[in-house]
C-alpha cells in the first residue's frame, strides 16, 4: 500500500511537472512570438521616425522657401538694399511711400514763402525788336508808326558749337655758344601731331566722372554736338591721366579729413577687371575722399588714417569693422534703423513695438532739427529706449528679437548726435557720395584697369568736394589740367 501510494504520488507529481513544462513551453513560444512582434514594431517605429524626421526637414525647407513669399519684399525703403537692386515695381511703390509722417500743411509752397524765378541780365548780348508790320484790322502799313514798348522777355540760347583748331609751332633757338634751346618739352617719340586742349579734356573728364557717361556715348556726343572726332581709347586715356594730376589735391583733402572731428564712413563693392574690390568713402560737410581698399575690414581705414582715427567721431552704419576701430566715439545711422523698423512693421502690422521705437527715434531727430545748435542731454532718451528694449518679444517673429539684439549692441551710439550738434543723425551723405560709383558701374560696367578705377575715385573726390563748397565741379577739374 505504501509503495502504491508513493507511485501514485510520483505519477501525480510527474504529471504536474509535465503540465508545467508544457505550460512553460507554450509561454516560451508565446514570448518568442511577442519578441518577434516587438522587434517588428520597433523596426516599424524606427522607419516611421526616419520618415517623420525627413518630413520635418522637408517642412522646414518648404517654410524657408515660403517665407520670401509671406514676408514683404525688402527694398531701399525698409532695409539697406540699394535702389539699383530693386525691381521696377518695387522702386515705384517705394517712391510713392514715404517714411515721413503726414503733415497738416497744404501741398506746395507755404504762405509767405518767397519763390525763385530766373532773373534777367542787365546787358544782353543781342536785342531783337518784335513789332507788327501791318494792322490786323484794316491791313494798313505800320512801318512808319513808332512802336510803344509793351513788355520785355529774354531768351537764353547757345551758339553753334564748333571746334577751334589752334596750331602750335615750336621753335628751337641755337645760341652762339652752340647750345640748342627749347622752351618746351621735346616731342615724344611716336607722339601724335594732334592733341586735345584743356577744355575738351575737362569736359571729357566731367561727363565721364560726374555725369557717369560711358565712353561709347561720349564718343557719339562729341561727334554730333561738338563736331570733334575722338576715339574711345583716347577718352579713356584722358580720364586716366587725371590720376597723377589730382594727387596734390587728394593729399590736401586727406590731410584735412584727418584733422576733422566728425567723419562719415561707408564702403561698397567695386568691380575692377572682373574682380571684386572695395571702395571706401571718408567725408565731412565740406570734404569727400573716395578710394579703393584691399578689403572690407578695419585694417583698410587704420592703414590709411592711422592715429587720427582716435580723434574722430565716426558716423557709420552697423558694419562690424567700424566698431573694431578705436574711434573717439561712434554714431550709428538712424536712417538705417528706421528702415529696418519699417520692415518689421510690414511683417507684422498688429504689433506696436517697432512703431514705438520708430516714434522715439523720429522724436529725437525732430528735436535736433528744432534745436540745431544746442547740446541736448541723451540720458532721458536712453532710458526710454531701455524700457522698450526690456520688453519680451518672444511672441513675435524672430526678426524682432534679431533687431532688438542689434539695438542693444549699438545702444550707446544711437543718441550721440543729440549731445554734439556737429554729429548728424544719419550717414546719408556718405551713401550719396559712394553711390556715384554704383551708378557708374551700372551704366558702364566694371573698371577695365586699376589706373582707370583709381582715376575715377580721385576725380570724383575732387568734384564732390567742389560741389560741397558751392563750386563748379567742371571748374575744379579744369583747374587740375
Amino acid at each position: 500500500m505504501v509503495i502504491s501510494n508513493k507511485i501514485a504520488i510520483f505519477v501525480s507529481v510527474k504529471q504536474q511537472v509535465d503540465d508545467i513544462n508544457e505550460t512553460l513551453s507554450g509561454l516560451l513560444s508565446e514570448l518568442q512570438s511577442l519578441r518577434k512582434t516587438v522587434d517588428s514594431l520597433y523596426a516599424e517605429n524606427c522607419s516611421l521616425n526616419r520618415n517623420v524626421d525627413k518630413l520635418l526637414k522637408e517642412n522646414r525647407e518648404l517654410r524657408k522657401r515660403l517665407e520670401k513669399y509671406e514676408k514683404p519684399p525688402k527694398d531701399s525703403g525698409n532695409s539697406s538694399t540699394p535702389p539699383s537692386k530693386e525691381p521696377m515695381k518695387s522702386e515705384v511703390e517705394r517712391r510713392t511711400k514715404s517714411l515721413r509722417q503726414k503733415s497738416d500743411k497744404p501741398i506746395g509752397g507755404q504762405k509767405g514763402h518767397e519763390g525763385t524765378t530766373r532773373r534777367m541780365v542787365s546787358n544782353p548780348d543781342e536785342i531783337e525788336n518784335v513789332q507788327a508790320q501791318y494792322c490786323q484790322s484794316c491791313g494798313r502799313d505800320l512801318s512808319d508808326v513808332e512802336g510803344e514798348l509793351d513788355y520785355v522777355t529774354q531768351e537764353v540760347d547757345l551758339p553753334p558749337i564748333m571746334p577751334i583748331y589752334r596750331e602750335r609751332r615750336f621753335y628751337k633757338k641755337v645760341c652762339s655758344c652752340g647750345c640748342c634751346n627749347r622752351g618746351y618739352e621735346p616731342r615724344r617719340k611716336g607722339g601724335n601731331s594732334i592733341t586735345f586742349g584743356k577744355n575738351i579734356r575737362a569736359i571729357v573728364t566731367y561727363l565721364s566722372v560726374v555725369q557717369c557717361m560711358p565712353y561709347e556715348r561720349l564718343q557719339s556726343l562729341f561727334a554730333t554736338m561738338f563736331n570733334v572726332s575722338i576715339s574711345q581709347g583716347t577718352l579713356a586715356n584722358i580720364v586716366r591721366e587725371m590720376l597723377d594730376k589730382s594727387k596734390p589735391a587728394i593729399a590736401l583733402i586727406e590731410r584735412l579729413i584727418k584733422e576733422s572731428s566728425v567723419v562719415g564712413f561707408d564702403e561698397s563693392g567695386c568691380y575692377c577687371k572682373g574682380k571684386l574690390n572695395w571702395s571706401w568713402i571718408a567725408q565731412t560737410t565740406y570734404l569727400t575722399l573716395v578710394f579703393r581698399g584691399s578689403g572690407r575690414g578695419a585694417k583698410v581705414l587704420e592703414d590709411r588714417f592711422g592715429d587720427s582715427l582716435k580723434n574722430m567721431v565716426a558716423v557709420t552704419d552697423r558694419h562690424s569693422a567700424y566698431f573694431a576701430i578705436d574711434f573717439l566715439n561712434n554714431q550709428v545711422c538712424l536712417a538705417h534703423l528706421l528702415r529696418n523698423l519699417e520692415y518689421l512693421n510690414d511683417i507684422d502690422k498688429e504689433q506696436t513695438w517697432a512703431k514705438e521705437v520708430q516714434a522715439l527715434l523720429r522724436e529725437a531727430i525732430h528735436l535736433r532739427n528744432e534745436m540745431p545748435t544746442e547740446a541736448i542731454p541723451a540720458n532721458g532718451w536712453l532710458k526710454r529706449l531701455d524700457e522698450l528694449l526690456k520688453k519680451n518679444l518672444d511672441h513675435l517673429r524672430k526678426e524682432f528679437n534679431e533687431l532688438k539684439r542689434g539695438l542693444i549692441k549699438c545702444r550707446d551710439y544711437i543718441f550721440n548726435f543729440l549731445e554734439n550738434p556737429e554729429i548728424p543723425s544719419d550717414n546719408n551723405a556718405s551713401e550719396r557720395g559712394i553711390r556715384k560709383l554704383k551708378v557708374k558701374q551700372k551704366i558702364s560696367g566694371c573698371f577695365r584697369s586699376d589706373t582707370g578705377a583709381d582715376a575715377f575715385h580721385a576725380t570724383h573726390s575732387i568734384a564732390d568736394t567742389a560741389w560741397k563748397n558751392n563750386q563748379s565741379p567742371l571748374d575744379a577739374i579744369l583747374a587740375l589740367i
